[in-house]
């Protein structure tokens, strides 16, 4: 596919997953699940397997496939959505999500149905993926290595190591996205650890860099398609938590959300109407 081709599927996929997601999380009850993350991610996830991944839908854990990390796994109603839309995963096993005896818990791993790592304990997914991406250079294959990263995610201490060992061992195979909607779980990023300009951080530490709006299927693209011969690639993906839908958009609360009838017609009201088709 070309550009334009990409960027018109990446479109048609955020709205997809966004619906998707929104069913996803009504489905889970009283348990309740992380809507702001996902939605802020969500662009993101769309981009990525709109046209920039390269991947085998009937083989998941195919050797030669790009790896996918969501390191900040509170995205996860975006990240299976997209393996459902991508022909990974079933709609029946995507909505076993949260119940007794369903394949597709918080944090999973299995290749088989296009997980390749659980991500459960921050910071650690970035450390995966560097690993993934050396042993892609040292078997000479040439497949991708691209993680996501929460901003509140980037206090971990590992991240930092990380970013130095992946600048060290040239790792121009591998494509860190950081999710920069400045909120975590109990507060702003700026009161809870201010991490100043994560792209002056990640120049600092040997990468490539570019900063992107984060729902801008366009911008997003751009970053991508950047060469970063010889060097690692950070995306500063600039979002809004809870971005398309606006009652708890860029708001605290929207981390972990418990749905109810009212909430989810609303919000699907908002995502049909057509005003976030578009960035």
């Amino acid at each position: 596919m070309n550009k334009n081709e990409i960027i018109e599927r990446s479109y048609e996929y955020r709205k997809l997953l966004r619906v998707s997601a929104l069913e996803m999380a009504k489905s889970t009850g009283k348990a309740g699940a992380h809507l702001g993350g996902s939605f802020s991610a969500v662009d993101i996830i769309a981009t990525l397997y709109g046209g920039i991944l390269n991947y085998r839908p009937e083989e998941p854990d195919w050797s030669g496939r790009d790896r996918f990390i969501t390191s900040k796994r509170h995205c996860y109603l975006a990240s299976y959505s997209a393996l459902c839309l991508a022909g990974m995963i079933s709609k029946e096993q995507l909505y076993s999500f949260h119940a007794d005896g369903g394949e597709l818990a918080g944090y999973p791993w299995i290749p088989e149905l296009g997980i390749d790592f659980s991500g459960g304990s921050l910071g650690m997914g970035l450390s995966a993926g560097i690993g993934m991406a050396i042993i892609g250079k040292k078997r000479g294959q040439d497949y991708k290595v691209y993680v996501l990263l929460g901003d509140g995610e980037c206090n971990e201490g590992s991240i930092w190591e990380s970013f130095m060992s992946a600048a060290k061992f040239k790792l121009d195979n591998l494509i860190v996205i950081i999710d920069n909607n400045h909120l975590q779980f109990d507060g702003r990023d700026t009161d809870i650890m201010p991490m100043g300009s994560l792209e002056e951080k990640a120049v600092a530490f040997g990468f490539e860099t570019v900063a992107a709006n984060g729902h801008s299927i366009e911008s997003l693209y751009d970053a991508f398609t950047v060469s970063h011969n010889d060097k690692p690639l950070a995306i500063i993906a600039e979002t809004v938590k809870g971005f398309g839908l606006p009652s708890i958009e860029d708001k605290v609360e929207s981390h972990h959300t418990v749905l109810k009838e009212d909430d989810y017609i609303a919000m699907m009201a908002d995502i049909e109407g057509g005003r976030y088709d578009r960035v």
